[in-house]
């Protein structure tokens, strides 16, 4: 008897082969109607897949992950077949499912693909997925895969680092295309695409090899689905920070200055300061010291951390002195400096833990063609801190750190989120540094102290540092959408390239271990994604401006003066809108630039010593003295949680 084990621990046994549609049927009719895919031991499969031996089998339906990657990479077939009947002499690359829908590469030789072309192509994907033809998957010679693809040189690449055994195609209806396997059982299943953008990408993403048309798509099994879809994309344009960033006077980018090197504006200064002061009241309270370092650095010093080897190619290239052979870097990493600063003193094991923070700037050379507003930048500012503990202290050293994204993320707003461990590629130790024996420590000392927290986790596999694994945060926006906020790290390899020791209790000299951690992960980023999140409508501790107060006639602007001053005495932040101009359009104007409270001053305001308050959002909260604003407006900018208390 065949023994298929589910998810929740329950076995089925089967006579002779089996496909995961076989066990499908065997638990329900209506599951095997949604069941589009499976995993089969790790490996996601076709549902008609042969099941020859005792097997973990997981089911997959458009709700899952897994099964929306399965049905967007099928997508990605019907998206080439269209391409290829419209421009039959274009070359095929590769077409994955990425987060949301998929994309495939082409190149278009002489011809182009521009927004006009959308429609029709759709049109025919459609056309075709009317069809229902079955998706099936069958072994080719790597011989005959050659000669199927003797004029396409990026397939050929692509398998000439293939074996015989390991090379599959992928057939529907009259297109065949070189796959590894795992599609929705039929084309029928796909009701609903859209084409939404074609951008340039090189082959394999290195500018030194041809460009190529990337042509992105989604997919749904219902019409209504996509229309919700598209409905949040247009929410996305209306959020997008690059957009609200210039709207709102945040930041701005110089081609003098460079690209990929944002400049902050007051506001922007203001609101970096807000979170810098932030989260540093809470790492004094958790027992950080604040450290401060160059820059730029020896190169030497990236050679040792391992930095250089891995990254040297891709960063930027080492600064020249007029001393022979002296080069320098700009700062790639902070974590190098940070083990300096360690080595600078003494220590026993009653001085660890030793924590370090700093707000440090790094730089990396990012492609231009991968630059994005300030999610991806060339210079940006990590909130990095670097522990040294003993290897008794790692487990409460760890969980300390999660309390304090904890802390974070429900000031902030993020509430939906999961944890990540990201561990080493079983297949590929090439990758990292350091030993199995201290890797596989880092690993279980992850994965037990999120389980001490009862964090939401999922594990991947070939996400790690090369210097460790980590546990990255992953949340999801006010629009579904997810990003990688915050990281810890587990370190065991650092502190010997280095050479960092303490004194243990024996006398002798021990290796501590390293924690690297970021709970913003890089200031820009972060506010990019609290730019969007919020819709620029930030927390009100947070907001760069605060209040706004609108004197009704330039005879009121020096009692509006007096009130901005009194509020900045209690560390409330504004300005003042003395331009020559109707209170209305005062009040419309506040309200488009996301002011918290407008204050309107006038005659009978000053002649009591009051404020008529307005707050977004709400509206008019009436006439209120000073004292009682000072007052509901610190009642209104509490956080939402504490720390240390």
């Amino acid at each position: 008897m065949l023994k298929i084990t589910l998810p929740d621990g329950s076995i089925r046994e089967f006579e002779g082969t089996v496909t995961p549609m076989d066990v499908a049927k065997s638990i329900s009719e209506g599951l095997a109607r949604n069941t589009i895919s499976a995993i089969v031991n790790g490996t996601q499969v076709e549902v008609t897949t042969p099941i020859t031996e005792d097997s973990k089998v997981q089911l997959l339906t458009w709700n899952d992950d897994m099964g929306k990657k399965a049905f967007w990479h099928s997508s990605a077939h019907l998206l080439a077949q269209a391409i290829m009947e419209f421009y039959p002499d274009a070359k095929l690359t590769i077409g994955p499912a990425i987060e949301n829908g998929f994309y495939y590469d082409v190149d278009f030789g002489d011809e182009t693909l521009s927004e006009k072309d959308f429609e029709k192509i759709e049109k025919k994907m459609l056309e075709n997925a009317k069809k229902d033809s079955t998706f099936e998957l069958y072994g080719v010679s790597k011989s005959d895969a050659l000669k199927e693809y003797a004029d396409n040189p990026y397939k050929t690449e692509l398998i000439s680092n293939l074996e015989d055994g390991e090379i599959t195609f992928c057939t529907h209806d009259n297109f065949s295309d070189l796959c590894r396997g795992g599609h929705i059982p039929s084309t029928g299943i796909v009701k609903a695409v859209k084409i939404l953008n074609a951008a340039g990408a090189y082959w394999r993403g290195d500018e030194k090899n041809p460009q190529l048309t990337r042509v992105y798509g989604i997919s749904f099994p219902k019409q209504k689905e996509l229309t919700e879809y598209l409905e949040k994309l247009e929410e996305a344009k209306r959020r997008d920070h690059r957009k609200l960033g210039k709207e709102l006077g945040i930041f701005a980018f110089s081609e003098k200055v460079g690209a990929g090197l944002p400049l902050w504006l007051p506001k922007g200064a203001a609101l970096r300061k807000k979170l810098e002061n932030f989260l540093s009241e809470a790492q004094k309270k958790a027992g950080y010291e604040f450290v401060m370092t160059p820059h730029i650095g020896a190169k030497e010093l990236y050679v040792t951390s391992g930095h250089w080897d891995k990254y040297g190619a891709d960063s930027f290239q080492p600064i020249k002195t007029p001393n022979e052979g002296e080069e320098f870097m700009l700062k790639p990493m902070n974590c190098p400096h940070h083990c300096e600063i360690y080595k600078v003193g003494q220590w026993s094991y009653r001085d660890l833990p030793k924590r370090f923070a700093e707000f440090g700037t790094v730089y990396r050379y990012e492609q231009s063609g991968e630059l994005h507003g300030l999610t991806r930048v060339r210079g940006f500012t990590q909130d990095d801190a670097h522990l040294f503990c003993t290897p008794d202290q790692l487990m409460e050293e760890f969980e300390g750190v999660i309390d304090l994204v904890m802390y974070v993320f429900k000031n902030l707003g993020f509430d939906d989120f999961v944890t990540q461990i990201s561990l080493r590629d079983p297949e590929n130790n090439e990758k990292y540094i350091g030993t199995d024996e201290n890797w596989d420590k880092a690993e279980k000392a992850i994965i037990q102290a999120a389980e001490n927290k009862g964090l939401k986790t999922v594990i991947e596999y070939g996400e790690a540092a090369f210097y460790g694994p980590k546990l990255d945060f992953m949340v999801k926006d006010a629009l579904g959408r997810k990003w990688q906020l915050g990281t810890i790290q587990v370190d065991y390899n650092l502190p010997e390239r280095f050479d960092l020791t303490y004194i243990g209790s024996d006398g002798e000299k021990h290796r501590p271990v390293m924690i690297h951690r970021a709970p913003f992960g890089s200031m820009e980023r972060f506010i990019a994604i609290l730019l969007e999140n919020t819709a620029g409508d930030f927390p009100l501790w947070l907001a760069p401006d605060q209040f706004i107060i609108l004197p009704i006639s330039e005879k009121y602007v020096d009692y509006a003066k007096k009130v901005s001053q009194l509020l900045e005495n209690h560390d409330i932040s504004g300005l003042i809108d003395d331009r020559n101009e109707k209170t209305g359009k005062k009040i419309r104007d506040a309200e488009i630039n996301k002011y918290p409270f407008m204050l309107i001053v006038g005659e009978n305001e000053e002649n009591a010593g009051t404020i008529s308050v307005r707050r977004r959002g709400e509206g008019d909260l009436g006439t209120m003295s000073i004292d009682d604003f000072i007052a509901y407006f610190q009642k209104a900018s509490t956080f939402n949680a504490s720390f240390g208390e």
